[in-house]
């Protein structure tokens, strides 16, 4: 058992080092006094004093950031609505068939939606731009939050909805303090999980924005193709400490709900 608990760890350890080391090794670059990640040359913080004066990137990141909130909310609204209704189909095959159309978004390749979407925009006739680059990404977000609330929706059951029912309890109040309280980490997972995909997304995004708007992820393309530019690391490590923000956040976040849930339970059985 030791021996085979050492070589979990040991797996387990390299795993990390592939997923992290090349992040790292950015990172680390950034701080280099060079302009190539050939040889570190010695620390300075000159890359990230350029990156606070580059103008034209710190639009593309605010205009990034616009972009991800607002689609994540407005998604996570659609999804949790699309949820909902999704739950209370009865018939199997309809819901099995609402939930594979649901999910075509998830598994088809991001080149055909992307290439999708720019005919689609391209046929009515949409300008390349905001618009499609939000519409786009509200799309595919949304099966992503109906993956992440409908679980909790299942786990609720009918049970409680019923006798709160029961008791003479509206349509109204049993959804705002019976149904939603409980899915509210379903619905946080998906807001944080359509964040990160928007946030993260780039061959979708391609293809449906215009000349006078980018996103990060394009921008960084561009330049990358340019050739190297440790500006870019400098970046790349402020995403990775905003990532590692929204993650350390989402799991306080969570253990907050989890413990109302409990005391809440606790009061009841107290009363009971």
């Amino acid at each position: 058992m030791t021996h085979r608990f050492k070589l979990s760890n040991l797996y387990l350890f390299l795993v990390f080092a592939v997923l992290y080391a090349p992040i790292l090794f950015l990172i680390v670059f950034s701080f280099s006094q060079g302009d190539s990640m050939s040889h570190f040359h010695g620390f300075t913080f000159s890359h990230y004093l350029a990156l606070l004066n580059d103008t034209r990137l710190i639009i593309i990141v605010l205009q990034t950031l616009l972009i991800a909130l607002l689609s994540s909310l407005i998604a996570t609204i659609i999804g949790t609505l699309g949820a909902l209704g999704i739950n209370q189909t009865s018939r199997p095959i309809t819901r099995n068939s609402i939930l594979s159309l649901n999910n075509i978004l998830i598994v088809s390749p991001d080149v055909i939606i992307g290439a999708s979407f720019l005919i689609f925009f391209t046929a009515l006739k949409i300008p390349l731009g905001f618009t499609t680059v939000l519409l786009s990404h509200i799309a595919f977000s949304i099966p992503i939050v109906v993956l992440m609330v409908l679980p909790k929706l299942r786990e609720l059951g009918t049970s409680m909805v019923s006798a709160a029912s029961d008791l003479g309890a509206s349509n109204g109040q049993i959804l705002s303090k019976i149904i939603l309280p409980y899915i509210t980490p379903g619905i946080l997972s998906g807001f944080f999980m359509a964040l990160t995909y928007s946030l993260d997304d780039f061959a979708v995004t391609f293809f449906v924005t215009g000349n006078g708007f980018s996103t990060l992820s394009v921008e960084i393309y561009s330049r990358a193709r340019q050739g190297i530019s440790l500006e870019i690391n400098a970046l790349s490590g402020i995403l990775f400490l905003f990532a590692l923000v929204l993650v350390v956040g989402y799991y306080f976040l969570n253990q907050y709900q989890q413990n109302r849930r409990l005391k809440r339970a606790n009061r009841e059985e107290d009363i009971l």
